[in-house]
């Protein structure tokens, strides 16, 4: 059974950064394959995705973190990363990853970010 862990949450001031982490346990196969994304959920909103890049590395980010997050993926290892610099009061959510492809679709518990002001 494939597992995504995240890591890298926590409280932050405005303006820092974080990195998050997104490992996929090793019994997942051809993890080059998959889409990796990371969305958000703030308490009272719907989940927002966020980022995600596909297997040929093309990007998306949502309007509200462009120019201030990176996604990134590291196929050799499994696992997925989430830059955040330059980070507001607003970005504070539960942060989750998700590895999807065709059939397959799989995410992880999230990690909690909090940004204070």
């Amino acid at each position: 059974q494939v597992q995504l862990v995240e890591s890298g949450g926590g409280l932050v001031q405005a303006g820092g950064s974080l990195r998050l982490s997104c490992a996929a346990s090793t019994s997942i196969f051809n993890f080059r394959l998959y889409t990796m994304a990371w969305s958000r959920q703030a308490p009272g909103k719907q989940r927002e995705l966020v980022a995600s890049v596909a297997n040929g590395g093309n990007t998306y980010y949502s309007d509200s973190v462009k120019g201030r997050f990176t996604i990134s993926r590291d196929n050799a290892k499994t696992t997925g990363y989430l830059q955040m610099n330059s980070l507001k009061p607003e970005d504070t959510a539960v942060y989750y990853c998700n590895l999807f492809r065709p059939a397959y679709d799989y995410s992880g518990q999230g990690t909690q970010v909090t940004v204070s002001s």
